[in-house]
């Protein structure tokens, strides 16, 4: 199990994070003015969370471009803590799958730059008892941002493990009220291609009919270990990552984590995924990490692990069920065979 309740006595950031990582965390925290790690992390530097579009002199976190990452308040949650060390910050910026920039590793990170996510909104509709739409500020009002530590399993069998900052789905879908005959949740990424180049050109975007649309079922999105991120490693989220508000379920593969959310509908229907529509054969539903179920065309016995060094040099390691949380969610489908229903 990978979900440790920490004590004084456990693992402390050092030793979860490479040295090198861990440093640099300290030196861009007192290059800020902040305080030194605590909980909770508060932030004291003037930019708004918005103050994102600075002019052409501005260089992001992945290279060129203008799009700033500002730091975020948040308090630890050990509760939710990867025993793995952690990817470092570079690789999670730059090696990413975001097709609505580009099919390529890079291309997230290369063509998002000028992606606007001021102004923001979510809505939430369908079988809730008050549909309502937040902007973005509003979101961080009225929810707490944790920062927790999960691992990141890829359909193509690497991995990584990310710090993210968010706060639970399941508390965003109380403040709407569940109705009794509501048995899905829907996500729909935003859907612009005048921004996003993957959306309007089929050739750059892999075939996909857009928007991105993404589901669970209403007892996966109620596990306390789904989330809504807003950032990682202490900031908002980049372009590439899914800003401004992306959807985090560590137990699944990383495309149910679906990016730049803007509705979450409540249905009684399950709705068709994009990529189980894509390829029913390859993709299902639940898309839960299971190192039986092979994919078509490779297997899921092992992974890669992206962590220091070369990211395509990386040894492989065994992939755990659920990805290591099976504590957690082996109970949502214990009804369920995962082999057929994959």
């Amino acid at each position: 199990m990978l979900i440790k309740h920490a004590k004084k006595s456990q693992l402390k950031e050092s030793q979860l994070t490479s040295e090198s990582v861990y440093k640099d965390r300290r030196n861009i925290i007192k290059g800020l003015g902040l305080a030194a790690l605590s909980v909770p992390f508060t932030s004291t530097a003037s930019a708004s969370v918005f103050d994102i579009f600075s002019g052409d002199d501005k260089k992001n976190d992945a290279g060129s471009g203008t799009f700033v990452r500002t730091p975020l308040e948040f308090t630890k949650n050990t509760n939710f803590q990867s025993l793995t060390p952690l990817t470092p910050e570079d690789k999670i910026l730059q090696y990413n799958n975001f097709y609505e920039f580009g099919t390529g590793k890079g291309d997230p990170a290369e063509y998002s730059q000028q992606f606007k996510v001021d102004p923001w909104s979510l809505t939430i509709d369908g079988l809730v008892d008050k549909p309502q739409t937040l902007n973005y500020e509003d979101l961080l009002k009225k929810f707490e941002i944790e920062e927790r530590l999960y691992r990141m399993r890829c359909v193509e069998a690497w991995s990584m493990n990310v710090p993210w900052l968010g706060f639970t789905l399941a508390s965003l879908l109380k403040e709407a009220g569940i109705k009794s005959n509501a048995k899905f949740v829907r996500f729909e990424t935003i859907y612009d291609p005048e921004q996003m180049r993957g959306q309007a050109s089929r050739f750059v975007g892999g075939s996909i009919d857009f928007p991105y649309v993404e589901a669970l079922t209403i007892a996966e999105a109620m596990n306390p270990l789904a989330l809504l991120s807003v950032g990682l490693y202490g900031k908002t989220l980049a372009p590439q990552n899914g800003a401004p508000i992306r959807l985090v379920v560590p137990w699944k593969y990383g495309f149910k984590s679906i990016k730049s959310i803007v509705k979450i509908t409540l249905t009684d229907k399950a709705p068709v995924n994009t990529w189980q529509a894509l390829g029913p054969d390859e993709y299902g539903f639940f898309a839960n990490v299971n190192p039986r179920a092979d994919h078509p065309r490779w297997s899921q016995a092992s992974e890669r692990f992206i962590g220091e060094g070369n990211v395509f040099q990386q040894s492989r390691q065994k992939t755990l069920m659920f990805n290591g949380y099976e504590e957690e969610v082996a109970h949502l489908y214990k009804d369920i065979d995962l082999l057929r229903y994959f």
